[in-house]
């Protein structure tokens, strides 16, 4: 669903795969809300011609993650991608066969809300390249529930692993007492990947230090070590690392 996180989760997954000795790329196919570049601090970078296709953005001077998203093929930050279907899947599968990813550990591919044309277009395209698998993000709430019911049976009908479920924002601890408050409700997620038979990956909770790093494009899991939501993104990088090796 919109509003769950998905971008924070791609974000925070690719720096925790980094700092585990993981190259990664990140592939942003969200055509109408572009959010990664921005949180990696690599807004306004321009992607370049090779002779094997696009470079994609480096984020860090050791080229360990690498970026590529529309916000890099925008003239202005606050265009508006304003197309049909067929042009976003073509765009999607130009993404995954004519960017120069180089020798991937990972890649990970943020996708917009929903089952769309952007999330058939990228299984397909990915097919040939046997992907892991999928990463379902939720909050507690049972209107983002339903959703990814939804996106469970689309993985079901597509032959698309799910590698687990996240559940996000839940609840707030805070940062003077660590008490943890629920906002919302609660367990929502993992009472779906217990009815679901899929892995529960664990909870993060609403974090005022990730919102400050992503907001500033910083690394999360160097500077704060110490937060709330670090041992909760931390487990949840090592499960998927043991669960796709």
């Amino acid at each position: 669903k919109g509003g769950v996180g998905k971008s924070t989760v791609s974000t925070e997954l690719a720096l925790a795969l980094r700092h585990a000795g993981k190259k990664v790329g990140i592939l942003d196919v969200d055509l109408c809300g572009p959010s990664i570049p921005q949180m990696l601090k690599v807004q306004g970078k321009g992607v370049h011609q090779c002779d094997s296709g696009w470079v994609p953005v480096f984020v860090d001077q050791d080229k360990s993650i690498s970026l590529m998203s529309i916000g890099f093929l925008l003239e202005k930050p606050d265009d508006a991608v304003v197309w049909r279907g067929p042009k976003k899947n073509a765009l999607i599968k130009q993404f995954i066969s004519d960017v120069t990813w180089g020798d991937l550990d990972f890649l990970i591919v943020d996708t917009p809300p929903g089952t769309t044309d952007e999330h058939i277009s990228t299984v397909e395209s990915l097919r040939p390249y046997k992907p892991l698998g999928a990463v379902l993000v939720t909050t507690p709430q049972a209107v983002s529930i339903g959703d990814v019911r939804r996106e469970l049976t689309f993985c079901k009908k597509t032959g698309l692993r799910v590698i687990g479920i996240v559940e996000n924002m839940s609840g707030f601890v805070c940062p003077h007492c660590l008490e943890c408050t629920n906002l919302f409700s609660k367990g929502g997620g993992e009472e779906l990947a217990r009815h679901a038979g899929v892995p529960f990956l664990g909870c993060v909770p609403l974090d005022p230090q990730l919102t400050q790093s992503l907001e500033e494009g910083r690394d999360f899991i160097q500077e704060f070590p110490k937060s709330s939501a670090f041992p909760a993104l931390a487990h949840i990088a090592q499960q998927i690392l043991d669960r796709t090796s």
